[in-house]
């Protein structure tokens, strides 16, 4: 008999996601990818999955941690940086290869600033206070935090602050408000948290080996080509696989076929190795979904 949530009936998992913005479309089509197939009906709260037994919850991104912590929510998919400054006690799964960014402190252009300790007793505006004091504290670092939820990159040209802890992307943002890096905190991306008590353990394990798959075919790609038998150790060097690569033989027998599992990021530079070593029909296939 499954346990149940003190005074609440027997329910489905629930996976709570973000409700709006980029993050929620990229999120949206994660889970339709790994058969999670749901419709939010306008802006409904809650949408059922197709052909699971799992309930879809949309949420705000920054309270998903603390919802899932708290058992309103099995799973949550959140930034990294968020867990990090909620301070709850999840598991984090999986990390999902979306949503990455970079948590810096920054400074004015023109201001002289070297080192995190020229900030001590300086104010310093963030949303991330508690990341922020934990980090300036590795370095001795004291100052007056200015607690914000939004808009931090403009504090400084508002007078507000002398220097800013946010997170950066292709720092476009920092340059138009004049500002730069001068240390990185830390990366962080998208992840797949659980509560430690989750309403159906064996659910939970099966959304989690689903969105694995996914998130590994979007990571590799696979490809075929034909080499010769007598540079086929040098092939195997360059497309070693997953594990192993699958080796046919042609009917030339000095040819033979190879099909393995390469880096996405690195087919190109794959290709034309096998180029200079004599390979031919190489061919590149997308992986949609895997188990490995």
């Amino acid at each position: 008999m499954k346990k149940l949530r003190s005074g609440s009936a027997e329910r489905m998992l629930r996976i709570g996601i973000p409700s709006k913005g980029r993050l929620s479309e990229v999120v949206a089509d994660l889970l339709h990818d790994a058969g999670l197939s749901f419709r939010r009906i306008s802006r409904s709260l809650f949408a059922r999955c197709r052909d699971v037994p799992v309930e879809i919850v949309f949420l705000r991104t920054d309270d998903i941690p603390i919802l899932t912590a708290e058992g309103a929510i099995d799973l949550g998919i959140t930034g990294a940086d968020l867990v990090a400054e909620g301070r709850v006690d999840l598991i984090e799964r999986l990390s999902l290869g979306v949503g990455g960014c970079r948590l810096a402190l920054c400074v004015p252009d023109d201001a002289e600033i070297t080192s995190p300790e020229n900030l001590q007793g300086r104010r310093v505006a963030t949303s991330f206070p508690k990341i922020t004091q934990d980090w300036l504290a590795q370095h001795g670092v004291e100052v007056h935090l200015v607690e914000l939820s939004g808009s931090v990159e403009i504090m400084v040209s508002l007078g507000v602050a002398d220097a800013v802890v946010d997170l950066v992307e292709t720092g476009s943002t920092l340059a138009a408000n004049r500002l730069r890096v001068l240390e990185e905190i830390g990366c962080y991306e998208t992840v797949l948290v659980q509560n430690k008590s989750v309403a159906d353990a064996d659910m939970a394990d099966r959304i989690v080996r689903r969105l694995q798959g996914v998130v590994i075919a979007r990571t590799w790609t696979l490809l075929e080509y034909n080499v010769p038998r007598d540079r086929l150790a040098e092939a195997e060097d360059i497309t070693p696989g997953f594990n192993s690569p699958t080796v046919s033989a042609l009917e030339e027998n000095s040819w033979c076929s190879v099909r393995a599992m390469v880096r996405r990021n690195e087919t190109h530079k794959i290709m034309e190795r096998l180029e200079s070593i004599g390979a031919s029909a190489i061919i590149e296939t997308d992986i949609s979904n895997c188990r490995l």
